[in-house]
């Protein structure tokens, strides 16, 4: 099963929890579910309740300010909508921009998706070496943005329940 997305009473992405604990949560009446996988449902006893993609808390959770997101591969891939930084197909793998081996870091600022035959040509290079030229610069997503990315939501999700899509 899918993890749930897990928004505070302003609608603000907090984190991701099983669909087990998303359940209490609504059981327990801290939470109402803002969207569920549609044809699937949970039978318990005399209770039938949607399995819940998104649910959103009845009340506001304070949260501490979050300095960094952290970066992973899955989060470069879902920031850049899984298309080449080079040729805008598919991508399918992570390139740094400043290879490692010359110091390049693992960074949200460093790193782009790519599809494997632009990341082949350009191996051990920087993009101005493999007259390659980037279509988009890397950036570093806010900290909600990153959990949005991270669950995987695509525009049309966001739209539904954000009301505008996220954009960087």
């Amino acid at each position: 099963m899918r993890d749930t997305l897990v928004l505070n009473a302003t609608y603000q992405p907090l984190a991701t929890v099983s669909f087990r604990r998303a359940l209490v949560l609504v059981l327990q009446e801290k939470a109402v579910v803002e969207d569920a996988d549609p044809g699937r449902v949970v039978r318990a006893a005399a209770l039938e309740l949607p399995v819940p993609r998104v649910i959103r808390l009845l009340r506001y959770v304070r949260v501490p300010f979050r300095q960094r997101v952290a970066w992973s591969k899955r989060g470069v891939l879902q920031r850049d909508g899984r298309k080449c930084a080079y040729c805008g197909g598919r991508a399918t793998t992570v390139d740094h921009v400043r290879p490692k081996s010359r110091g390049g870091a693992d960074s949200w600022l460093n790193t782009v998706a790519a599809c494997a035959a632009d990341n082949q040509l350009k191996a051990d290079r920087t993009p101005e070496e493999a007259g390659m030229r980037l279509l988009f610069e890397p950036y570093e997503p806010a900290g909600s943005r990153a959990l949005v990315l991270a669950f995987g939501v695509t525009g049309a999700e966001q739209q539904a329940w954000f009301g505008e899509p996220v954009t960087a």
